[in-house]
């Protein structure tokens, strides 16, 4: 396998990836070209993951943790170099299934969001969550516009009945979908072009034409609507919800995705330089807690029913 090939570059520079995380790839797959022992068992753990003779992706990474060990290089760039040599053989993969070529680049930009996430919380190139990427590279989960989705099973116990009257019950089919860390701004038409897109792609599974979608996030905690500002477009996204579950969190896990590498900080020393940092910062400075939440919307298509 030629590791330093024309379509990782090509990839690498479709997104603008900074150059910082450009040359510390590059130079780990030219190695990888250079030393025949390192890329044989390199590899085998690839092709083990892709052609799959083993359990998956987590198997398959933690072999990757031991390699990045035994070479003396950081795991979480190895990782990411390790899900590179990967997209060459999910582009077929996309191909062959005729999926559109637009799904496939806006679905891979998520190796740009999880690249910058590390290099902001870490300080080195590479992805921290690389596990997360499974579910991009057995095509199960895609990107429609803003959000990321996939299809789950309903897991609650009890029956949940929306205020439209529809009825999900355990086991029922729902549109699971993620928020990824893109920058752009939850708005009124970012959100609904996302849901349309979505209808589109899994209106089938739903013959009433009744769709529901699901999320569970820190972004759809309830207390946001005591302290976010209210022009909060947080506080907008979480109005096409209605809520199953949430949880109030001793430690906030998510901190990180707020406060990036200062997440660790004292609250009252946690940087307040943009409104969702300061009201966040504020709150926990104040003795409040962080916390998750999970819901759910029906969409006819057009719009929000309730």
């Amino acid at each position: 396998m030629l590791h330093n090939n024309k379509f990782i570059n090509d990839f690498m520079a479709h997104y603008d990836y900074p150059q910082e995380a450009v040359k510390a790839f590059t130079e780990l797959n030219i190695r990888l070209d250079n030393e025949p022992d390192f890329a044989a068992e390199f590899d085998s753990i690839v092709n083990e993951y892709l052609f799959p003779e083993t359990d998956g992706m987590r198997e398959a990474l933690d072999k990757m943790t031991e390699l990045a060990n035994k070479k003396g290089i950081n795991d979480c760039t190895l990782e990411f170099v390790f899900l590179l040599n990967c997209v060459p053989t999910l582009k077929e993969r996309y191909d062959k299934a005729g999926i559109p070529e637009k799904i496939f680049w806006d679905t891979m930009n998520d190796l740009r969001y999880k690249l910058i996430e590390c290099m902001d919380c870490e300080e080195v190139p590479g992805t921290f969550v690389a596990g997360w990427f499974d579910g991009f590279f057995d095509m199960t989960r895609f990107a429609y516009g803003r959000f990321q989705y996939e299809v789950r099973e309903f897991d609650e116990d009890e029956d949940f009945v929306t205020s439209c009257g529809k009825v999900i019950k355990k086991g029922d089919t729902y549109i699971n979908f993620h928020i990824p860390s893109s920058g752009v701004s939850l708005t009124d038409d970012i959100r609904i072009e996302s849901y349309k897109l979505a209808y589109e792609a899994y209106k089938d599974l739903f013959p009433d034409g009744k769709m529901v979608f699901g999320c569970s996030s820190w972004l759809l905690y309830p207390a946001h609507k005591k302290f976010l500002p209210a022009k909060s477009n947080i506080l907008r996204f979480m109005d096409d919800f209605e809520m199953v579950e949430w949880e109030e969190k001793e430690e906030f896990n998510d901190g990180w995705r707020i406060f990036g590498k200062d997440s660790d900080l004292p609250f009252d020393q946690l940087p307040r330089n943009n409104s969702l940092r300061k009201a966040y910062a504020d709150w926990l400075s104040a003795g409040n807690k962080g916390g998750h939440g999970f819901g759910l919307f029906i969409f006819d298509g057009e719009k929000i029913l309730k």
